[in-house]
């Protein structure tokens, strides 16, 4: 292609770029059926692992969370009631003592 073409030459070349693309296009060999029906079934296995893996690490992930829960509810701060009977117990051990 030279830099000095005009309007039809590109537009024909154009044309047959576009005719040799159609052409490769019929001349591909017809879709394998059993071949497509084959791909497709791997296809859906891999998305049925995925979303079993995906299902399994949510529920990992929930276990975890609730475990968290159950360790932060263990260690949380005395409440003033458990105080109270704590210091109470001091008292009474420090007046056994005497």
């Amino acid at each position: 292609m030279t830099y000095n073409s005009t309007f039809q030459d590109r537009a024909g070349q154009a044309a047959q770029a576009k005719q040799k693309l159609l052409e490769q296009y019929k001349s591909r060999p017809p879709v394998d059926e059993k071949a497509a029906a084959e791909r497709k079934a791997a296809a859906e296995r891999r998305e049925a692992a995925k979303a079993e893996k995906a299902a399994t690490k949510k529920a990992a992930a929930e276990a975890k969370a609730a475990d968290d829960a159950i360790k932060a509810a263990a260690s949380a701060p005395p409440t003033e009631e458990e105080k109270k009977a704590t210091r109470d117990a001091r008292y009474a051990a420090r007046k056994n003592r005497r």
